[in-house]
């Protein structure tokens, strides 16, 4: 189990992505836009740029949604390797089977 510090600066930080989510990709558009001025290319910019560092997505760490464990993260399913493994010996994930030969 990670510690619950980590578990809920990760959630705070998915919060302020999520808040500042359509102004960042509004900014983006008019970097990459190539009809806009430089000018407008470097005000957008800065703006960008004053926004809070937790608001860049590339901050988010995917972790497992029972327990918080960041390591071994299996993103089809939102768990950890260890939680997988044992909710697919109970039987809990459909249309998975432990294989046996």
């Amino acid at each position: 189990m990670a510690k619950t510090s980590k578990i809920a600066a990760d959630a705070r930080r998915r919060e302020i992505v999520a808040r500042h989510d359509e102004q960042r990709r509004a900014l983006k558009r008019t970097i990459k836009d190539p009809t806009t001025t430089m000018a407008e290319k470097v005000l957008a910019q800065r703006a960008l740029q004053r926004l809070p560092r937790d608001a860049s997505p590339t901050r988010l760490r995917n972790r497992d949604a029972v327990d918080g464990r960041p390591r071994g993260y299996l993103r089809t399913f939102g768990l950890s390797r260890v939680r997988f493994r044992q909710a697919a010996h109970r039987g809990e994930l459909p249309g998975i089977t432990k294989s046996s030969w």
